[in-house]
């Protein structure tokens, strides 16, 4: 027999122990990369266009306000932001439609008073969770509504027209955009701090309730202010008060209802970007970063003003705050109005 060659076995040794040493490093090195992926990934966000659904038609002050905070954030982030516009059912196939999207910053919802603020109330059975679904980014403006009257209506000011509107028994009727919307319930807010009665029509949206206002067929409605406004300048409608706690740059001259001798009374829309649940901080941070720059451009300022809305960045904490506390505070209002939706 021949003896074994003892330089062979420790060549082929050294060459086994290399070979598992080698497995070894690409496993720790593997392991090591994992964690640092989405870190990767967030550093270079965003790297292609990013759309945002809005909750109403083109447009209407919610598309206005997209599109313009939207174009100046999309210099900062050297992608283009795409408005997708998908209307119906008081925005709760958008807020689906996000909510159910990849969690990677590319997919945003405007959020609104009424996705994130009555819709929680208002239906029985909702398709989407207001808080647990998404991450916020930040509130992007407020905008008040605005008690108007037709010119058939004798009143001056909000405490006229509470005297009118006790005067005429149950014969007054309040027009909205339709039921559970922030018109139809700071009406009901009206009715509650006031104690009075009237009959509430809601309408398939905010035009064809002006246009019956103007006509005489409803005495009265809250609304966002960019929709009346020419009316109330060429003097085909009266505004008595804005719902905001103070004055609005539109409307300078109308008083608040807090000042109208109804003290807290506040029924404000609001618009801001919210991001599915789970998308990673540093993807929400380029974002509300972004956003929070193009509301503070003069140009960008000026415009929402012009739409009645008052730019008003958070920080995402915040804004995740001021969710919960709209949700708590629109359920009032939905409860004390008996609005309910399916």
């Amino acid at each position: 027999m021949t003896a074994p060659d003892d330089g062979a076995a420790s060549d082929k040794n050294l060459e086994t122990l290399m070979f598992r040493t080698s497995l070894l490093a690409r496993a720790a090195l593997a392991a090591c990369l994992l964690p640092a992926l989405p870190a990767a990934q967030a550093q270079s966000f965003p790297s292609k266009p990013i759309t945002l659904v809005v909750p109403h038609s083109a447009g209407g002050t919610s598309d206005i306000l997209a599109r313009t905070v939207a174009a100046e954030a999309a210099k900062t982030l050297g992608q283009t932001i795409v408005i997708d516009n998908k209307g119906g059912a008081n925005g709760t196939i958008a807020a689906k439609q996000v909510a159910t999207s990849a969690p990677d910053g590319y997919t945003l919802l405007l959020a609104t008073a009424s996705t994130h603020g009555i819709n929680p109330s208002l239906y029985s059975r909702i398709s989407y969770d207001a808080v647990k679904d998404f991450t916020p980014v930040t509130l992007l403006a407020t905008v008040p509504n605005v008690l108007v009257v037709g010119k058939q209506v004798q009143a001056a000011n909000v405490q006229e027209l509470v005297a009118y509107i006790r005067s005429q028994g149950d014969k007054i009727n309040m027009g909205s955009a339709g039921a559970g919307t922030p018109g139809h319930l700071a009406g009901e807010m009206f009715k509650s701090a006031a104690k009075l009665q009237f009959t509430h029509i809601p309408y398939k949206g905010g035009s064809p309730a002006i246009t019956d206002l103007i006509g005489g067929q409803i005495d009265f409605m809250f609304t966002t202010i960019p929709g009346v406004l020419p009316h109330v300048k060429a003097g085909t409608l009266r505004a008595l008060a804005v719902t905001s706690p103070q004055r609005s740059p539109a409307m300078p001259d109308i008083p608040t209802m807090a000042q109208s001798g109804l003290p807290g009374f506040q029924a404000v829309s609001w618009h801001g970007i919210v991001a599915p649940a789970g998308t990673p901080d540093a993807v929400v941070a380029t974002l509300n970063q972004a956003l929070s720059a193009a509301l503070a451009a003069p140009a960008v300022k000026q415009r929402l003003m012009e739409e009645g809305a008052q730019a008003s960045s958070l920080n995402t904490a915040a804004f995740g705050a001021f969710i919960q506390s709209e949700i708590a505070a629109w359920a009032k209002a939905v409860k004390d109005s008996g609005a309910t939706a399916n």
